[in-house]
Order: C-alpha cells, then sequence, then structure tokens
C-alpha cells in the first residue's frame, strides 16, 4: 500500500493540470486551484512519511499533511462562497472571521504543544496516537462544511438558474463524499484502531473521487470569463458609462464614467429594481423590466434622471444581455448622458425640428461610439505602416492556435523572413523611400498567401507568417513562392523614376504530425519555435541571403 497515495497524487495532479488547461484563469479558478493544491498535499505527505525512517522527518511531513487538511475547511468554505455567486460577501472583515480558527489550528499542529496533537508510537509516527488539538481541528473542519452546506442551501433556495442549481449540487456531492471518507477514516483508523484493522488511503481516497465532481461543477462555472470580454483599458476610455454584470446581478466591471455617475464598483449587486424605483423616468419602468427579465432575454432601454446637490442628469441607460450558447451568462448596461441634449429638447418641446436634431445627435453619438471601437479595435492589432498585425495580435493568436495543432495533431509551418541589406536603402534613398519598400514588401507577400494564412510585422524590416495546415514540402512551395514574388518587385524611389528591388531571407520551421508533445506553457513552447526560426534566418543571411533555410526543431 505504499504507493497507493503516491498514485491518488498523481492522479490529482493530472485533475489539476487539466483544468489549468482548460480554463481561462479567473479569480474563480484561482481560488479552486488553490483549494486543490490543499488536496494534493495529503496524499503526497503520506506518501513521503513512509519513504522515511527517520521520526524527525516523519513528524515534518505529518505535520504539512495535516496543515493542508486543516486548511481544507477555509478553502472550501472560499470556494463554495465564489461557486454560490455570493463573492461580494468576501470582504477584509469577513474573511479575517473566516480564517481565524483555521490560523490557530495550524499554530496548533506546527507547536504541537506537549504532544497535544500527536505523539509518536514506538520511535516514529508511522503509528502514532492523536491528542485532544487532533479532535479540536477535526470539530473545526466539520463546523467549515456544516457552514459551507448552508451556504449552498440558502442559495439552492434563492432564485438560481436550473444550470447553477445543478452545478452546486454536483459540488455538494463532492464535498459529502470527501466529509464521509474522512470520518470514515477517523472512525476506522483512530477512533476504532485498537479494535478494527487498519483500512489505509480512506481520506486519500475520498479526497480523488470528491475531486472528480469539483471538475465537473468546474467545468460548468465558465460563465465567469464575461470579465475577460470586458477589456478595462478599452472600456475606460469610452465616453458612455459602462456597467457588467454576471447572471447573478454582481458586479464584475464598471469604467471610470460610471463610477463619476454611480457609487457602484466590483462585487456590489446591482438590483435593476431598486435602482429604478426611487428615480424619475421617462415613462414607465414596466416595459423595460418586462423586458430585462424576459426569457429569452431581450435588449431593454430607458431613459433616467439621477439627481447629487440640485443637480439633475438625464441619462439613457441600455441593458444588452450577453448569452453563450442560448444561456444568459451575464448583462452589459450603458448609461449615456444626454442632460444637455435633454435640456434643448425640453425647452424646444413643441418643435419638430429640434426634436429631430435630437434623435439625430443620438444615432451620431452611438455611430461614433461604434466607429471609435472598431478603430480601437484595429489599431491594438494591425501595424500602423503595413496594415499587417502587429506581433502581439500573432503571439495571442498563436498560443490558442498552437495548443489546437498540437493536441489534434495538425501540422502547421512558421516564416521567419527580414528584408536584405535594408540599411543601405535608408541610407541611399532615405527613411521615406525605406517605409515604401516594407510597405510595398507586405503587400506582394500578402498577395501571395492563402486566406486563412497570418502576416504579422515582427518588428522593423522583420516580417512573420503562420501557416496553419502546411506541412513541410507546401511549407517550401509558398515560402518559394514569397521570395520570388518579393525578388520581381519594384519599388519608386522618386528619383528620376528610379526604382529600387529587394530580396529577403528566410527561415522556415515546419511541425508536422508526430513531431509534437504536451506544451505546460505555450508561450515557452512559442519562444522556443521562434528562436529556432530565428537562427535559420540568420544562417540564411549568413549563407548569402536571398535564400531559404529550413529550422531544426531537434536543436
Amino acid at each position: 500500500m505504499l504507493w497507493l497515495d503516491f498514485g491518488l497524487f498523481i492522479v490529482m495532479l493530472v485533475l489539476l493540470l487539466y483544468v489549468f488547461l482548460n480554463n481561462t484563469v479567473t479569480l474563480f479558478l484561482k481560488v479552486y486551484l488553490i483549494f486543490h493544491s490543499l488536496l494534493m498535499l495529503w496524499p503526497l505527505c503520506q506518501f513521503a512519511i513512509s519513504t522515511t525512517t527517520e521520526p524527525v522527518y516523519q513528524l515534518l511531513y505529518l505535520k504539512a499533511s495535516y496543515i493542508g487538511l486543516s486548511m481544507l475547511g477555509l478553502g472550501w468554505t472560499i470556494f463554495t462562497i465564489f461557486l454560490a455567486g455570493q463573492s461580494y460577501y468576501l470582504n477584509r472583515r469577513t474573511l479575517a472571521y473566516l480564517s481565524a480558527p483555521t490560523v490557530l489550528i495550524v499554530l496548533g499542529v506546527l507547536l504541537n504543544p506537549g504532544s497535544s496533537f500527536v505523539a509518536p508510537m514506538n520511535g516514529g509516527y508511522i503509528e502514532r496516537q492523536y491528542g485532544p488539538l487532533f479532535w479540536v481541528m477535526a470539530v473545526v473542519l466539520l463546523a467549515y462544511v456544516v457552514l459551507s452546506f448552508a451556504i449552498m442551501r440558502n442559495a439552492l433556495g434563492g432564485r438560481v438558474a436550473p444550470r447553477h442549481k445543478r452545478q452546486m449540487k454536483i459540488a455538494m456531492k463532492g464535498m459529502a463524499i470527501l466529509t464521509a471518507f474522512t470520518l470514515a477514516d477517523m472512525l476506522v483508523n483512530i477512533a476504532l484502531a485498537p479494535i478494527l484493522p487498519i483500512i489505509p488511503g480512506l481520506t486519500s481516497a475520498g479526497i480523488v473521487v470528491s475531486i472528480f465532481y469539483f471538475v465537473v461543477a468546474i467545468q460548468r462555472h465558465r460563465v465567469f470569463e464575461i470579465v475577460r470580454i470586458a477589456q478595462s483599458n478599452i472600456v475606460d476610455s469610452m465616453a458612455t458609462g459602462v456597467l457588467v454584470l454576471d447572471e447573478h446581478e454582481v458586479v464584475l466591471e464598471a469604467n471610470r464614467v460610471l463610477r463619476g455617475l454611480l457609487d457602484i464598483r466590483a462585487g456590489d449587486r446591482f438590483e435593476v429594481e431598486e435602482f429604478l424605483a426611487p428615480l424619475e423616468t421617462e415613462g414607465s419602468t414596466e416595459p423595460f423590466i418586462e423586458a430585462y427579465r424576459s426569457d429569452p432575454p431581450a435588449s431593454a432601454q430607458i431613459e433616467i434622471t439621477l439627481s447629487e446637490d440640485n443637480f439633475f442628469r438625464h441619462v439613457i441607460m441600455h441593458c444588452e444581455p450577453v448569452v453563450d450558447r442560448s444561456r444568459l451568462v451575464g448583462r452589459v448596461l450603458t448609461f449615456q448622458d444626454v442632460s444637455e441634449l435633454r435640456m434643448l429638447v425640453e425647452a424646444s418641446r413643441y418643435h419638430n425640428e429640434a426634436l429631430h436634431e435630437r434623435n439625430r445627435s443620438l444615432i451620431a453619438m452611438q455611430d461614433e461610439l461604434y466607429q471609435v471601437n472598431q478603430k480601437l479595435e484595429y489599431m491594438a492589432i494591425t501595424d500602423g505602416l503595413t496594415g499587417c498585425f502587429n506581433r502581439r495580435y500573432l503571439m495571442q493568436q498563436l498560443e490558442h492556435e498552437v495548443i489546437t495543432n498540437i493536441r489534434y495533431n495538425i501540422p502547421f509551418a512558421i516564416f521567419l523572413f527580414d528584408i536584405d541589406l535594408f540599411k543601405s536603402i535608408n541610407d541611399t534613398y532615405g527613411h521615406l523611400v525605406g517605409d515604401e519598400v516594407i510597405r510595398s514588401t507586405a503587400d506582394v507577400v500578402k498577395q501571395s498567401l492563402r486566406r486563412t494564412d497570418i502576416l504579422a510585422r515582427y518588428g522593423g524590416e522583420e516580417f512573420t507568417v503562420y501557416l496553419p495546415h502546411t506541412n513541410r514540402e507546401q511549407a517550401y512551395m509558398l515560402a518559394e513562392r514569397v521570395k520570388d514574388i518579393v525578388a520581381a518587385n519594384r519599388v519608386g524611389t522618386g528619383h528620376n523614376g528610379e526604382s529600387v528591388a529587394v530580396t529577403i531571407s528566410m527561415g522556415v520551421l515546419t511541425v508536422e504530425s508526430g513531431q509534437s508533445a504536451l506544451i505546460d506553457n505555450p508561450k515557452i513552447y512559442l519562444r522556443d519555435l521562434f528562436a529556432k526560426a530565428d537562427l535559420a534566418l540568420y544562417e540564411a543571411k549568413n549563407g548569402g541571403r536571398n535564400r531559404i533555410v529550413a529550422a531544426d526543431l531537434t536543436s
């Protein structure tokens, strides 16, 4: 039975890697990963105890395993609060109250005063005797379990989506299994050890079985990825207030403009009925609330009046549901200050021209907001000189593409090339002609590529091309085509009709089926691929330029 706990540790490690690789690491997932890591301590340390005969090391491993176990109650409770969608309750005071019993127990385990937690038997800790502090720890853990079940039960009794209910029930089953196995371990292997045979690995087995339930619950919790969609740097640049809610109406994001209008921050709950109740509105609030609460969800808009120190703001509040696979996962509310326009309308309410002007202004403002967002998105991913994608966008795309390619054994290729003797062009004709050479080279390369290929400016006169679904033979054929079309291209210099032609040196890297392996870190893997392509590029330049060199994946 020596390797039982170690085997269970390996299973939990694989599950941890699965969750990490298949999910965006949000705050919710960070909480779970900490919880999962604490669970892994138990089988690992139990295995370590059996590998040494030194009492000092046995005690060290034993303390580490029970410190992890004693922290499980706190970790599970916090995980439960996130799972129930009540993370807004976790302020500093609440965390301090929740953590206090765990901190005291951990100190007790560490110090083991007067062997009140555990005492050795037969000169070591393979067999041991537990003291009163051990049973205090057990009672505290049980209290955490009861609190967690109470939180879940309270959440299930509220207005919760059926999918979320199933998710919480799965997690509750996992916790019930873990609790049952742990209690059985304490009863059989500790309390009744003198009269019953020892059954090793009960707690470890319960941990592994329960983790399978937790992983299923995690996979159904991906709705929190909406935070990644609302990029704060773009949202904060808008002239319109933006509020992002999850499906439980908890605030995930509020931009700078909105915080100037409303006293609201991430983690607060936004109840639309309570928000609208004390406000003056243009017309009845019932159509807005009906559309807001409809199933399937629909867009809604209403004009409200906000007052502060006798200063009134007229604001158009627009709600747009965020739907993922026909499920509501959140809402985006925009607050557009139309106070000046509203005053104009109020002053000219009986004049049709003023009313038409108001409508035209609103349409223009909405169109301008759309255009600004489109421009920001375009600028964020493209190079200003060539119109190609930039290096940052390429790397972001490749992180997702490469994982998919490796997982399904899809061949792909990467070209890394730069313009030969480009400095002499700048020195001879000036930087304006140099820029035109870079721009023209990018244009002709784009024309020679397929629709699925991605061309990006890597920096200066250096470019890179990503070619999906491309084997070695296809990659060389395309590389030759790119090299030839660049060599045939001529760029005007503006000096007496004179034109200039350039060549490129290229490093080609191909990853085919059977050459790939599991990737722990896509960023590091991509960095290694580009380093090999870069070496091939410099070999091409050192070998005479205007040539193609294949990168060696094995180096």
